[in-house]
């Protein structure tokens, strides 16, 4: 399935790419920083912009022995000179052989960058004068790349106690770009997160209720989510270590918070408190329309000493397995059967795929698939999730893609691998006689595009 940028696919599948391929790009949930759009600042320098914020890339760099101080990250690399962090890429060029990442990477530097001359040690320094020269170019500033990319909304990813002042100087600037937060409200959530009572601490400055209290701090939290709608977010997003919700009783729940606050809560008891209070945020998804989105099974910074050094997201986590029907079972029964719940489930647990979600997809309606994600999203990756979910989820019950990146530019560079794993998988199902023609042309723009639209509740603004 791996073709290079440009490259023709085989069969029926080129014609089906075609039809797709420029399709607006809706990237309904990433990492990319919001303070790009608000100030629309020049990038400082092509290792900032391709190396330094992509862990894809640098936890392979990591692996070969590496040391991310000489990718200028972390407090002991944040004086390295970027030409000698190009450089040492450069050198390290054939690591990523194999890898979406490459693939990722040439089309950016030939499509999105038109760099033309292979990147190797002898080219290093000329590569990257050119792609310094691009960026102090008007052509390569943050809100002329998003017009030029041709997407039609991007959604960051935001603390709920963010201001929010990034997304107010967009819609204050009066460019037409559509950039939406997403409310991401763990570190309130997850009494295991490092900087959970800050964040509380946070939380009541914020809303000016006193969070100690139960049903002051589930107010607390409405009021966020109203300021997240009010700029525009239509999601939030729940990272999920150990996937097991709950419903506890009143009593319970409030001494486990009393507990949560002042932290002093087992384990134990921490993931039984963030079990049932994701299931009130599905609660509170049903009633305000807020897209839930739960990504699990991912072990965090599990390299401990590089988080000790460095800290958290360095490429060390790692995937594991995950009980999504018992893990679920408690909040979908509970609220799963409402139609105003909507919930997109993204697993590490590439098995589960078809054992779990799949069947639970097909059934619930409150369930979409989310499209590979991390460790998965590659040519090999999307075909194997193609094959494993549609037979008993259909393609309706899936989310369409997003690109889940830190790293703006390859942006077009992944979305044109999914569409090109469509395209060939969509190829081999009307080459099987499983659908039409007319039928396949529908499904490649629900899978590209308009999935996405529907999932994320995007269609109005």
């Amino acid at each position: 399935m791996h073709s290079p940028p440009g490259a023709t696919l085989p069969g029926a599948a080129m014609p089906i790419y075609e039809a797709i391929r420029d399709l607006p790009i809706v990237s309904p949930h990433g990492h990319c920083d919001p303070d790009w759009w608000a100030h629309d600042r020049a990038f400082p320098n092509p290792a900032a912009l391709l190396i330094q914020p992509d862990h894809y890339v640098f936890r392979i760099l990591y692996s070969q022995g590496v040391p991310l101080a000489d990718l200028g990250i972390g407090p002991n690399g944040k004086d390295r000179d970027p030409r000698e962090v190009f450089r040492l890429f450069a050198r390290h060029w054939p690591l990523f052989l194999g890898t979406p990442s490459r693939i990722w990477l040439e089309h950016t530097f030939r499509q999105t960058l038109g760099i033309a001359t292979p990147l190797g040690p002898d080219t290093a320094d000329v590569i990257y004068d050119q792609i310094a020269d691009l960026l102090t170019t008007p052509a390569f500033r943050p809100r002329a790349l998003f017009d030029r990319f041709g997407i039609s909304a991007l959604a960051t990813t935001d603390p709920a106690t963010s201001d929010l002042a990034d997304h107010a100087a967009i819609a204050a600037s009066g460019w037409s770009g559509r950039i939406v937060p997403t409310f991401r409200p763990d570190d309130l959530l997850n009494p295991a997160r490092q900087g959970h009572g800050a964040a509380l601490d946070a939380l009541a400055d914020m809303t000016h209720r006193d969070v100690r209290d139960f049903a002051d701090f589930l107010d607390a939290l409405r009021n966020r989510r109203a300021a997240f709608r009010a700029a525009g977010a239509t999601a939030t997003d729940h990272d999920v270590p150990t996937l097991a919700t709950a419903w506890l009783d009143r009593g319970q729940i409030e001494t486990l918070h009393a507990g949560a606050v002042a932290g002093t809560l087992s384990a134990g008891d921490a993931n039984a408190y963030y079990g049932h209070m994701l299931t009130e945020m599905a609660q509170m998804s049903a009633e305000d329309g807020l897209v839930m989105q739960i990504h699990a099974g991912s072990r965090r910074n599990t390299n401990r000493q590089l988080f000790d050094s460095v800290g958290p997201d360095m490429g060390a986590d790692m995937p594991g397995p995950t009980d999504w029907v018992g893990g679920m079972g408690p909040l979908l029964n509970r609220v799963g059967n409402d139609p105003q719940l909507r919930i997109v489930l993204f697993t590490l647990d590439e098995g589960s795929y078809a054992r779990e979600l799949a069947p639970m997809a097909g059934h619930w309606p409150s369930l979409r698939i989310g499209p590979p994600w991390w460790f998965h999203d590659s040519p090999n990756g999307i075909r194997r999730y193609f094959d494993s979910v549609v037979e008993t989820a259909g393609y309706h019950n899936l989310a369409g893609f997003n690109d889940d990146t830190r790293a703006f530019l390859s942006i077009p560079a992944r979305h044109d691998l999914w569409r090109r794993g469509v395209a060939l998988h969509l190829a081999d199902q009307t080459d099987r006689g499983t659908l039409n023609t007319a039928e396949t042309a529908d499904i490649a723009r629900l899978l590209a595009h308009d999935l996405a639209v529907d999932t994320y509740r995007l269609e109005a603004g």
